[in-house]
């Protein structure tokens, strides 16, 4: 197809295109004349991911390339391809270690931070989930937990097992959805989707079902 069929069937405008051609995000076409060239499926999908992660995920267009060059690497494992783009994984940067604060952290904090995660690592063992080491969204729970504890609530893994049943029930729900894109990038980009842009909603309805129970336990009728 043409770079305007290509605009057309991506829904990314062609100034738009040319830029990502430029900057190596998205690969050349097979050249036909001086200066126009065909385009396929594979620069669809490919564009599609893009758009996902730059206009869902909201990831700058230097750290879309780092994700989408990881991807290129992993095309034939869906797992590390879902996690890459969906940033559960990291995506290492050859030759950039990875940043870290210079501020000495207190020796309580450490202390705490700790408990935390291994509360962490208690529930995801209780749940039996097989997760990579660290993922950023293990050390999100550790650190709620320990904020909670500095304000005084007594809240630890246990407390947060009916919240993780419910968790692993919607996660088997999301990748249920991801049956019907049997094409890696498909997946990747429909995985972003649901991920990024259901979660406002899922957020909504719980408040939604908390108005409601309210309403049954607490209201005037």
């Amino acid at each position: 197809m043409r770079i305007s069929e290509l605009s057309r069937r991506s829904g990314v405008s062609i100034p738009t295109i040319k830029y990502y051609l430029r900057d190596g995000l998205l690969p050349a076409g097979r050249p036909t004349a001086a200066n126009q060239a065909e385009y396929d499926e594979d620069h669809v999908r490919r564009l599609r991911l893009i758009r996902s992660l730059i206009g869902v995920r909201g990831l700058s267009v230097s750290a879309t390339k780092d994700v989408l060059a990881a991807v290129d690497e992993q095309q034939g494992d869906v797992h590390l391809l879902l996690g890459l783009v969906l940033g559960a994984l990291p995506v290492e940067r050859s030759g950039r270690p990875p940043r870290r604060d210079g501020a000495a952290e207190p020796a309580g904090a450490r202390a705490a931070a700790g408990d935390a995660a291994e509360d962490v690592a208690a529930l995801t063992a209780e749940m039996g989930w097989k997760t990579s080491p660290n993922p950023p969204a293990a050390q999100v729970v550790a650190e709620t937990l320990e904020t909670m504890r500095a304000l005084g609530v007594d809240y630890d893994w246990r407390s947060l097992v009916p919240y993780a049943e419910l968790a692993d029930r919607a996660a088997r729900l999301d990748l249920d959805q991801l049956r019907d894109a049997g094409d890696p990038l498909q997946q990747a980009e429909r995985a972003v989707l649901l991920t990024v842009l259901l979660e406002p909603a899922l957020l909504a309805l719980r408040r939604l079902a908390q108005e409601h129970h309210s309403a049954l336990r607490f209201g005037n009728g």
